[in-house]
């Protein structure tokens, strides 16, 4: 595929061809916005198969509303389980502490969904690994693993902790493992106790053993179903494992394969889903333990920090996940890549022209990325296999009560704070 507009029109106006790289969430957010002010957009996605169903559960963060909006989805639409309040639950199962958070509550599908549904969907090429990206004066062109090239104006990174347009071009910015993981699982509201379903569905829900965290939400169910009766309860189960040595085997299928930075789901040893329904046994509050013992396929997040030096280079601009992967606590990564992929489309628009556009978006958009990648850092420091430093140690100690965690975490207030 070509730019198929001659270089005296792009000139007229600054609205042309974008690829853009990567087909998850990130992704659609750029395609949408970027097709809403008149540019012509490709969007390349390296798996074959639909990626619908992936994921489990997310906060719909109010700025994920306001870009719906800019990108012509009903921001009205119902997009999870609205819950008031959030409960802090001690190892014994009662109840240390309730504060009022309003929120909604959602799953990564049920965002997907809205998003896919809006972008055209022959402009949503399938299996179509990016090999390299050229940068030429003005135009990029995309290289394919296939031997396929595509050309425009302007391409957009928006490819995820794996980003290869990353990879390209901030050769030394790799993931950075955290420390710890995340158990997570999607559990079906009906196979809930009643006990656990009260003390537990309708609220934002914590548990603290010593050095661990556990929380709990409930989210719209399988087909996005948001009524009673029918939804999920997100579970996510954040617990230390040294890089050396624990990581690697819990990455280790039953063929002795060690996967990189994650593993499918199906491919966790049933010795090692045994190992973390014992620990929930001994560890959890038992409304949690409930939960764990029906998780019917819990999954292993391995936590990677990722922070860019760069998100503008020319032609070519990285958002999203490709640009900065911030520890899951702060509840962000959604509607960071949201307001990435409006910035970019409206700097542009105003500047006239690509690379200026594009410097001007990694100008407003770089500090936001640096500030939320700190703060998720200073609220995970206390989960980490082992303190890396003395100021790590005091993170750990100001963020580790459970008052602290409730009240901080996915709460967005600190964007609003002086830098």
């Amino acid at each position: 595929m070509r730019a198929d507009r001659s270089k005296d029109e792009r000139e007229l106006n600054v609205e042309g061809k974008a690829l853009v790289i990567g087909g998850s969430m990130s992704g659609l957010l750029a395609g949408l916005a970027l097709s809403r002010r008149g540019w012509d957009v490709d969007l390349f996605e390296r798996v074959e198969t639909e990626l619908a169903g992936r994921g489990a559960g997310i906060v719909a963060q109010p700025q994920l509303r306001e870009v719906f909006r800019d990108v012509g989805i009903d921001p009205t639409l119902e997009l999870g389980v609205p819950v008031e309040f959030r409960r802090s639950y001690d190892v014994d199962g009662s109840l240390m502490g309730e504060i009022r958070c309003p929120q909604t509550l959602t799953s990564w599908d049920r965002i997907y969904r809205l998003l896919r549904e809006a972008f055209p969907s022959g402009r949503y090429h399938r299996g179509k690994a990016l090999a390299r990206v050229e940068l030429r004066p003005g135009s990029v062109i995309a290289h394919f693993a296939s031997g396929e090239t595509a050309e425009g104006d302007l391409l957009v990174g928006a490819d995820g902790l794996r980003s290869t347009v990353r990879a390209q071009l901030l050769p030394e910015i790799v993931p950075l493992y955290a420390g710890y993981i995340a158990w997570r699982a999607l559990v079906p509201e009906s196979a809930l106790s009643p006990a656990t379903h009260r003390d537990l569905f309708g609220y934002l829900a914590f548990c603290h053993p010593p050095g661990e965290q556990m929380l709990g939400y409930p989210v719209a169910g399988p087909d996005n179903d948001l009524r009673p009766g029918h939804r999920s309860y997100n579970l996510v189960w954040y617990r230390p494992a040294d890089e050396e040595t624990e990581l690697p085997d819990l990455l280790t299928d039953a063929t002795g394969t060690t996967h990189s930075v994650s593993i499918p789901p199906p491919l966790i040893r049933a010795d090692v889903i045994a190992a973390m329904r014992a620990a929930a046994e001994r560890l959890l509050a038992p409304q949690f333990r409930e939960v764990v013992r029906v998780a019917a396929q819990p999954f292993i997040q391995p936590i990677y920090d990722v922070a860019a030096t760069k998100m503008a280079f020319g032609g070519v601009a990285i958002l999203g996940d490709a640009a900065f992967v911030a520890r899951p606590h702060v509840a962000v990564g959604v509607a960071k890549a949201a307001e990435d992929a409006g910035t970019l489309a409206r700097a542009i628009d105003e500047c006239g022209d690509v690379e200026r556009g594009v410097a001007r978006f990694e100008q407003l958009r770089i500090g936001v990325g640096r500030r939320v990648i700190e703060r998720a850092r200073h609220l995970g420091a206390y989960l980490q296999s082992r303190a890396r430093s003395p100021e790590e140690r005091l993170r750990a100690e100001k963020h580790r009560a459970p008052a602290a965690v409730m009240a901080e975490t996915a709460v967005l207030d600190f964007l609003n704070e002086a830098p």
